[in-house]
């Protein structure tokens, strides 16, 4: 499975269309893949589009891992599958971004299509530019999860 990766910034029409970038598209059509899911991302200010397989995937591993008998469990996976819609590539390869979802994420003209391994955050450029983390806070935060887990030891350093 090749993953997402790289940042591409495409213009997005008055009707909230927009082409999904050439090398996003090879990786679902590789895939074997049309359609995505869409949703609010839970902690910034962007939206998440998921492959349907990936999503698939996701909602398994949460669903083995909550309780259904129990009311916040069910509660939360209510709230979550309630945002979620699912948007088609048209023959152009573009997709259909609604209304709501570029409001949440403060999208007017540009959208900014961010590969994160199995999924694809869309951002307003600005307030991508702005969640950047300083290198010294980046090289803190990695070391802080990254550095001291005893399951890292296999890991190769560079």
């Amino acid at each position: 499975m090749e993953l997402y990766k790289g940042i591409k910034e495409v213009r997005i029409d008055s009707k909230g269309r927009v082409f999904f970038p050439a090398c996003f598209r090879r990786i679902l059509q590789l895939e074997g893949e049309s359609r995505l899911l869409l949703r609010e991302d839970l902690f910034k200010e962007c939206l998440v589009l998921s492959p349907v397989k990936n999503w698939e995937e996701e909602m398994n591993h949460l669903d083995s891992r909550l309780n259904r008998y129990n009311k916040e469990a069910q509660e939360i996976l209510r709230d979550l599958l309630i945002e979620v819609k699912e948007l088609e590539l048209d023959s152009s390869g573009r997709i259909l971004i609604p209304k709501d979802y570029l409001q949440f994420a403060k999208i007017t003209n540009t959208v900014c299509f961010h590969g994160m391994l199995k999924t694809v955050e869309v951002w307003n450029p600005e307030i991508l530019r702005k969640s950047k983390l300083s290198r010294e806070e980046k090289r803190r935060r990695v070391q802080q999860l990254l550095g001291s887990n005893p399951l890292n030891d296999n890991i190769i350093n560079y």
